[in-house]
């Protein structure tokens, strides 16, 4: 089962990759519509320079958006969780926040915080902030109702209460949250470049957008997929190294089966 799992994305992926190459080669699409798979990697290896330079603003603005998502969502949902009027006030707040489109406060942004850097994190945080408050506080309310009286009875504190069952509980929904937000960051990151700067990946392909790069544009795509899927790689190697009870259980689930 886990050669599968590799094998038939890795061959859908190849027959794609043969379809695009098949159709630009037979000029069925013009090049500056679907350019060549060629003319796409040609862009990584002709001007590299270029890419990373307007890499790193990117994924600077995407990390530390993301990591400010992680201290403020977790207040935030710890905070819901301690009291049921705080729930009740935030609450409607954090989906209202899921309805406006960046594009929508994009003026605002820019009188806020200029073109600089604090618009993209601030962006980033705008996306990646729900996933991951909701996803630690219905951890939180996952707990047993059960095992807090067990552990009241046995005179444990408020305190010791969060942290030996309801903290290590809302883990598993709480990583499930940040890999959501892990892949919203870069593509956050992205449409908040779109307001405005002078360097970054959105900047980069907007330029080559109004120029008919269409090859310029398909390399960017692919390297905010490829960012997107190694910051997802790394939440879920931390979500391995903390909770080796939770796959340990489910791989002796699957090898009952």
């Amino acid at each position: 089962m886990k050669h599968k799992n590799v094998l038939l994305p890795l061959a859908f992926f190849v027959t794609l990759i043969f379809l695009w190459d098949l159709v630009s080669v037979r000029g069925t699409i013009a090049f500056w519509i679907v350019p060549s798979p060629l003319a796409v990697l040609n862009v990584f290896t002709q001007q590299p320079q270029l890419i990373w330079h307007h890499l790193k603003p990117t994924l600077l603005a995407a990390i530390s958006g993301l990591m400010l998502s992680v201290i403020l969502g977790s207040l935030t949902a710890i905070a819901m969780n301690a009291s049921r009027i705080i729930k009740q006030i935030l609450y409607p707040y954090l989906v209202i926040s899921q309805t406006v489109p960046i594009i929508a406060v994009a003026p605002l942004l820019i009188i806020w915080f200029g073109y600089g850097i604090s618009a993209k994190i601030f962006a980033v945080v705008l996306m990646c902030f729900f996933p991951i408050t909701l996803g630690l506080y219905d951890g939180f309310r996952s707990v047993s109702v059960e095992h807090i009286r067990l552990l009241t009875s046995m005179g444990a504190s408020p305190y010791k209460i969060f942290m030996m069952l309801k903290l290590p509980s809302a883990l598993p929904n709480f990583f499930t949250g940040l890999k959501l937000a892990a892949t919203y960051s870069i593509m956050a990151a992205v449409i908040g470049e779109w307001l405005g700067g002078s360097s970054g990946l959105g900047i980069y392909m907007t330029r080559a957008t109004k120029a008919y790069q269409t090859a310029h544009v398909f390399a960017v795509i692919l390297v905010i997929i490829a960012l997107s899927m190694l910051l997802f790689a790394i939440v879920m190697l931390l979500d391995r190294l903390l909770l080796k009870w939770k796959y340990h259980r489910e791989d002796e689930y699957l090898d009952t089966d």
